[in-house]
This record gives C-alpha cells, structure tokens and sequence, in this order.
C-alpha cells in the first residue's frame, strides 16, 4: 500500500460511475495529483470540491502507478465574495485550470503551489487583476520560461523599457529595438507595479503570458473558457472601477 497526507487546492473534478469524483488537486509535496473520491456527487461533497477549495487530503493506493483514492478534510471553500464577482471567479477559475492543463503530473512543484494559494488570498484585494497576471508570469517562470523584464536584453539599461522579444521574453528598450518595432511585443506595464493598474494594463500583460503561455507551455490545447471571459470583463470594465469587473 502507498499512502501520502498532504494540503492541496483543487484544480478540478468530473464524474465517474454514478456517485463518485475523478478530482485533481495541486498539493504542496507531490505536485499536480488525481484520486478518487467515494461518493464526491453528494451535495456537501461537491461543495468542498470546487476549483479553488483548499483541503488536507490523503491519498492511497496499491500501487504507485494506480489511480488510487482521495479522502479530504478541512475544507476551506472559496469565499462567497469572489464566488459572487463574475470577473473575479473567472480568475479563480482560470487559473486552476491552467494549473491543470500546463503541469505534469505528480511533479512536485511547491513554488507554484505558494504562488496559487497568493492568488486566492489576494482575490479579495484591490489589485487582485494585477495578481492575476503575476500568476501567469510565475506560472511561466516555474516552467522554464520566465519574462526577463528588469533590464533591455540589448543595452543592459533599466530605463526606456518599450518591448519584449517574443523570441527570448526578455525587454528591449525604445532606442535598441526601434528598428524591429512591428515584430516585437508590447511592454506590459502591469508589471513595472507604480501603483494598483489599471484594467486596461492588466489585459494588455495577459496578451504578453498568454503569447508565451500559448507556444511553451499549452502545445496547441487552447486556453481555458474562463480565461478568455476575464479578459472580456476586464476589456469592458471602467479603468479602476472594480464593480464593472
């Protein structure tokens, strides 16, 4: 028998048979993880089962290779302010299901796991649309693919930052990348962090991970729905004004 006791947050879930879950779960030592869970189509279970809850879990099986099953306990639900804030949910979403789109299984990955429990905890913040795009950014940094965007790749200086190499991820300034200005990406200014940004600032960023995300880490499998609502709700929202969002 192999066993292991662990804290998680959910990415996922779906049905099998006609009373049981197939649940995903990032956990802090073993990575991105599925078990079984007995009778997880029970109201109460499904409650504390959503994208997002953090549980203690305990995982058995056989063999490691076996599916092997779930037991949780300590369900801390997602809060009812974010579950009732569309945009906000949408993040919450989003990035449970990159997390289980873009991570190997049973890798442990526990920089990824802090970064995703920030998340939730700042998703009743004032610049949680900002935390969101570093979400994205940590999220390629962690699977080898950081944005190097301290200091122009060409000159070395921290000023004048204007674009990024879709190539490389790394800044390039106004004067070294002028010539190349039509084959370069935007600067995301949500990152330069000179205040709370602005919503138009923050889907702008999305535009810069999503690139990245799309060719290094998602091999042609798409970006979940509920990133593509964010970004809408963002795009259409007054700049700062949280309550459209």
């Amino acid at each position: 028998m192999i066993a292991w006791d662990d804290i998680g947050i959910i990415l996922g879930r779906k049905r099998f048979g006609e009373t049981d879950l197939i649940v995903t779960a990032l956990t802090r030592e073993h990575g991105r993880h599925a078990g079984l869970v007995k009778g997880g189509v029970s109201r109460r279970m499904r409650g504390e089962l959503e994208p997002g809850s953090r549980v203690t879990l305990s995982w058995r099986a056989r063999l490691d290779e076996h599916l092997g099953s779930f037991r949780h306990e300590g369900a801390a639900a997602v809060p009812v302010a974010v579950l009732e804030h569309p945009a906000r949910l949408a993040a919450l979403v989003s990035a449970c299901a990159l997390l289980d789109l873009a991570l190997p299984e049973r890798e442990p990955h526990p920089e990824l796991y802090a970064l995703a429990g920030e998340l939730l905890d700042r998703l009743e913040s004032g610049d949680w649309a900002a935390v969101y795009a570093d979400f994205e950014r940590g999220l390629l940094e962690a699977l080898g693919f950081g944005l190097r965007l301290d200091a122009c790749a060409v000159t070395g200086a921290a000023e004048g930052l204007r674009w990024v190499s879709p190539k490389t991820g790394c800044a390039v300034s106004e004067a070294a990348g002028a010539a190349w200005a039509a084959r370069l990406l935007p600067f995301p200014e949500v990152f330069r962090r000179t205040g709370i940004a602005s919503y138009e600032d923050v889907v702008a960023g999305l535009g810069v991970t999503g690139y990245f995300l799309e060719r290094h880490v998602l091999d042609g499998r798409g970006f979940p729905e509920a990133r593509g609502r964010l970004i809408e709700r963002l795009s259409k929202a007054r700049v700062g004004n949280d309550e459209n969002g």
